[in-house]
């Protein structure tokens, strides 16, 4: 997106008995791009307009915001580096793929890390006491600042069999998001953990690359990924945010009523987003249970080589 920051030129002109002096400031002009992986209308998606109106109404019309969703500037590595060099402005990724710039970020996508949706959030708030001192050290790291984050859902594990225990996902191909805390998540399931691009995953599954993927159940919905993959374990090994980061430079470029205006308009997206996507998570489960596609398995903890986790499964074909 393009964020244009012009600060009006003027001319004064002070004419004297016998003298005239002129005064004149350079229109400056600032580009800043948001590049990110998600369709324009998946949740992530209309999050980055919601910034981008909502940064334009709070800087009367100084700030402009231009969106390339769909990994048209890059995958998810490439557009966490964009960002670092500061060829793009803005982007929004995983904690995980953060961590590739700053190793200690990786960690708030830790496997059974929050209690519940409360607790990430407050951990995830840019002014949390863990967060504050993160951010400044990834600025100071990477040249990557942390602008906000929001809920993007909570992890499943999707497979075309039944999975009761991690004996059962022994020599299966799961899709791994590409980094190293997602690869250990997958490998302590007891699974093979393939990396895959997001922008690759319907194929690989279509075409037997992987086996299964693990994903919110907004996007395996979203995604139709239902429609090649017969069951959903609902282990919730990874409830996470999707963080929304900003070039430090960038930021600091800016004026501090430019930069009071932006954080205000994050926090509204952020509330706005994490609501959205909590309704959606709720609506999209009960629509594969409303189809008649629901089984669970309550209560049962399944052993794990490095984590263990409780065992319910929405299967897309019911299962008797």
């Amino acid at each position: 997106m393009l964020v244009k920051l012009v600060r009006n030129s003027h001319l004064a002109l002070i004419a004297g008995a016998f003298a005239l002096s002129a005064t004149s400031v350079t229109a400056q002009e600032v580009t800043l791009r948001y590049g990110h992986m998600h369709t324009p209308n998946s949740i992530a998606g209309m999050q980055a307009e919601w910034l981008a109106d909502a940064i334009e109404e709070k800087t009367g019309g100084d700030v402009a915001v231009e969106i390339y969703p769909n990994s048209q500037l890059g995958r998810l590595q490439e557009l966490a580096e964009a960002v670092s060099t500061g060829s793009i402005a803005l982007s929004h990724n995983t904690a995980g793929a953060i961590g590739s710039l700053y190793a200690p970020f990786a960690a708030f996508d830790t496997p059974y890390l929050y209690r519940d949706v409360d607790h990430l959030m407050k951990v995830m708030d840019v002014d949390s006491p863990v967060m504050s001192t993160l951010n400044e050290e990834l600025a100071d790291a990477s040249g990557v600042r942390l602008l906000y984050a929001f809920y993007f859902g909570t992890r499943h594990l999707t497979a075309n069999q039944e999975i009761h225990t991690p004996d059962d996902l022994a020599g299966v191909k799961i899709r791994s998001i590409p980094f190293p805390i997602y690869m250990a998540t997958v490998e302590g399931m007891g699974a093979i953990p393939v990396p895959v691009d997001w922008s690759e995953v319907p194929t690989a599954l279509a075409t037997g690359v992987v086996e299964g993927q693990e994903n919110p159940v907004t996007v395996v919905v979203s995604a139709k990924l239902n429609e090649v993959q017969s069951h959903m374990m609902l282990t919730g090994h990874i409830s996470a945010a999707q963080v929304i980061v900003i070039n430090d430079d960038t930021w600091q470029s800016l004026s501090s009523e430019h930069q009071a205006a932006i954080a205000e308009a994050a926090l509204e997206v952020r509330e706005r987003a994490t609501t959205a996507m909590l309704e959606a998570e709720a609506n999209d489960l009960a629509q594969l249970a409303e189809a008649g596609n629901a089984d669970y398995w309550p209560g049962r903890r399944l052993g794990c080589r490095c984590l263990s986790y409780p065992c319910a499964s929405a299967n897309y074909r019911r299962v008797r």
